[in-house]
């Protein structure tokens, strides 16, 4: 099976696509990565082995010369992926979302397609293709919702690296030269970092290191800053504080650790945060409210989260921390309704979908699967 994939340029579409090809187990010649151009996507498909090729993208917005020179990527990006297809010659396309994800999908309106909805509400890439799309599969029954008039609609839940739980917890916090013994907090902004988040954690440090640990995952962008606060902390509460800008391969041994996790709400925090069964202070990214909202919302209803809104974080998030931190009551409930949340056996789920897709080919066009 030959499998062409195109994933968006965040953790929260990457992370899903790259864990159904650990699921499917195929060789790195029988795959194709389609990406953006620039941003992190190729470092981490690069580093996971997976064969990478850019196409020029854009989002379908603004007005007048933006609109199109949106309209003149795309078409750009068309006939690139087109190009890539009858090279390549896929069995199936797998979708997690991203711009790429539209001129390739349809430079191969032919081939059988799977597309992967990492959120709870698909974005506008996923939209269009749904259209067009053999299979969709989601991460809870909500999304259901938004294919009213698909039959083809499975909900597996979030697909999630199998290297994430590999942690056993001692060997986390050694990992980190944190003490098992004390409460540990991580926070992260997702695969680029919060500034807000950043700068609102940095100025309560003082109140929170004295009680606990922290664990601090800051993004590149951000990662100057932090550091130079990391460095002026004296030595008593420098102890309880490790920062990264990114952690990679060591992102499950973060979340093994932590007795509460403060964190934005992109489509991760579906599938990861469930399997570790931490309890969450979720902060939506104020310019993707309405994604990021939505998924935050559907753990807290839960009884696994607690959402806070990015301008109340100054004034709230100390409280709130020292609230479900000091309560092991409160985190232990938390925690086990995350853990009712967990869906393992996502990724399995459609790796077996994309062969059957792949099947559906007649044989004699049968030549392989492009992711």
């Amino acid at each position: 099976m030959r499998l062409m994939v195109s994933a968006g340029a965040t953790g929260g579409g990457i992370n899903p696509a790259l864990a159904v090809l650990q699921a499917l187990g195929e060789k790195p010649d029988q795959v194709l990565w389609v990406g953006s151009i620039g941003g992190m996507e190729a470092d981490l498909v690069c580093r996971a082995g997976v064969p990478f090729t850019a196409i020029p993208a854009a989002g379908i917005h603004g007005v007048g010369l933006k609109a199109i020179s949106a309209l003149w990527q795309l078409t750009r990006g068309f006939f690139a992926a087109r190009k890539l297809i009858r090279k390549f010659k896929p069995d199936v396309l797998f979708f997690t979302g991203g711009y790429v994800a539209i001129p390739t999908g349809l430079a191969g309106l032919k081939i059988p397609t799977l597309i992967c909805l990492p959120d709870i509400e698909p974005g506008l890439a996923l939209k269009v293709l749904s259209r067009f799309a053999d299979h969709i599969v989601v991460p809870a029954e909500e999304s259901r919702a938004y294919f009213p008039k698909r039959k083809r609609v499975t909900v597996v839940g979030y697909p999630t690296r199998p290297e994430l739980t590999v942690w056993d917890r001692k060997k986390a916090f050694e990992v980190f030269d944190l003490s098992p013994d004390k409460l540990t907090l991580t926070v992260t902004g997702g695969s680029l970092g919060a500034r807000s988040i950043n700068r609102a954690l940095v100025a309560i440090l003082p109140d929170l290191l004295p009680q606990m640990q922290v664990l601090h995952l800051t993004g590149k962008l951000t990662w100057p800053e932090v550091e130079a606060a990391q460095d002026a902390l004296p030595k008593e509460l420098a102890v309880n504080y490790r920062a990264y800008p990114y952690l990679y391969d060591r992102m499950g041994a973060a979340f093994t650790v932590a007795d509460l996790i403060v964190s934005r709400a992109g489509a991760s925090i579906i599938g990861e945060l469930p399997i570790f069964g931490a309890p969450a202070i979720l902060v939506p990214y104020p310019h993707a409210w309405r994604y990021q909202k939505i998924n935050a919302d559907y753990l807290a209803r839960r009884g696994g989260a607690l959402v806070l809104k990015d301008e109340d974080l100054n004034e709230q998030l100390l409280p709130l921390i020292l609230e479900i931190i000091r309560n092991e009551q409160i985190r232990n409930h938390m925690g086990i309704a995350m853990k009712a949340l967990a869906n393992p056996g996502a990724a399995s789920a459609i790796g077996d979908l994309l062969r059957e897709l792949a099947l559906e080919k007649p044989r004699s066009m049968k030549r392989g699967v492009a992711l």
